[in-house]
């Protein structure tokens, strides 16, 4: 029985699952969204939720701490001058957690663990403000592409 036994083992050694935890938080603060099992992602929760902390912190020892655990220089310098200001006023849960689908091979749930507030990606994510302006840029490409697709047809 594991009664009060915390963490999943993921059926590796400690150092080895250490080691999967710290390349994942990495890449997690690097590239802002990674895609991992449901399980891997449960547990770098955690560890990501605590490297921000750190960063918002913004002392000398948070940042030597955080030099502890994660991989990459460039990566802690991202973490304490841009991820910790976007988070300096919200007191925790900076990460989400979306299922994504079934690994082809084991059947494996996905999911795709982020940053709450993305960089960037506000942009992107809203759609236009009214349906006529939507309209009109999809009736001017058309009026676009018809005159070079004479063109290439003439040449």
């Amino acid at each position: 029985m594991r009664h009060r036994k915390k963490g999943r083992q993921l059926g590796r050694k400690t150092k080895h699952r250490w080691a999967l935890f710290r390349s994942l938080v990495t890449s997690l603060l690097d590239q802002e969204r990674i895609e991992t099992t449901e399980a891997k992602a449960k547990e770098v929760r955690g560890f990501a939720e605590r490297m921000i902390t750190l960063g918002k912190e913004g002392t000398l020892p948070a940042r030597r701490r955080a030099l502890g655990f994660l991989r990459n220089k460039a990566v802690v310098s991202k973490l304490f001058d841009d991820v910790a200001l976007r988070f300096r006023d919200r007191p925790g849960g900076y990460t989400r957690i979306i299922k994504t689908r079934r690994r082809v091979g084991d059947a494996a749930e996905m999911v795709a663990i982020e940053l709450v507030s993305r960089a960037g990606v506000s942009d992107q994510a809203k759609p236009p403000a009214s349906g006529k302006a939507g309209d009109q840029k999809k009736g001017g490409a058309s009026k676009q592409s018809t005159p070079e697709m004479s063109d290439s047809s003439s040449a």
